[in-house]
């Protein structure tokens, strides 16, 4: 049975699929047998991953909560890891993967508004953490940062606070070259120049974290 590790905020554009695309791919590269999930009514990371060439990452859409429940063990039987690309607004799909999880990854941008968003992405996790006796494991990182904001400073303060949830140390911060990434069917790893090059690194960096979590 795969890992399903799962992406997941109420809020739209956060960088749930962004996050979920880079470590399909990244883990993908690094050997493993990757599927990725798309539960987002946008579709975004399953149409991204669709248009890269020599892809061998599968992507399944599926948005309902009874299908998210009865296929999230199925698909992770076929693969090593199960990314799964998590709804925005739809708390019972949310539910539904949390049911279904190994562990669960909340980005949160710095803003009160992506806060508040966070913190009711941890309600839920909370919830499923009291039906299953502890799983899934949890963690939360900052995205798309702006550096040496204060904004930045007190969405850290506050996050840490947070116990049921582990704030992971790194912060991926807003770039030019991670906005391209869609538009050119690519990876940051894809594409040229410093910007590109520290992006990739925070992700890798990011990556190594969140495995670092499970047992």
């Amino acid at each position: 049975m795969g890992v399903v590790i799962a992406l997941v905020n109420q809020k739209g554009g956060c960088s749930k699929s962004t996050t979920a695309v880079h470590m399909s791919c990244w883990l993908s590269e690094g050997g493993d047998k990757v599927h990725l999930l798309d539960a987002d009514a946008q579709r975004s990371s399953s149409i991204w991953i669709s248009s890269m060439e020599d892809n061998q990452i599968a992507a399944t859409v599926l948005q309902s909560a009874d299908e998210l429940l009865e296929q999230i063990p199925e698909l992770a039987a076929q693969c090593d890891y199960l990314i799964v690309d998590g709804p925005a607004g739809l708390a019972e799909s949310t539910r539904a993967i949390l049911f279904r999880t190994d562990l669960a990854v909340v980005p949160c941008q710095p803003t009160g508004l992506d806060l508040q968003s966070a913190s009711d992405a941890v309600r839920l996790i909370k919830q499923a953490q009291s039906v299953r006796g502890g799983a899934p494991k949890a963690a939360m990182f900052i995205s798309r940062a702006v550096k040496g904001t204060k904004l930045l400073d007190e969405a850290i303060a506050l996050l840490s606070k947070t116990k049921e949830v582990t704030m992971l140390k790194t912060v991926v911060h807003q770039k030019q070259a991670i906005a391209d990434t869609f538009g050119q069917a690519a990876t940051i790893w894809d594409l040229l120049g410093r910007p590109a090059k520290s992006s990739a690194q925070e992700y890798e960096k990011l990556f190594k974290e969140i495995l670092g979590m499970l047992p």
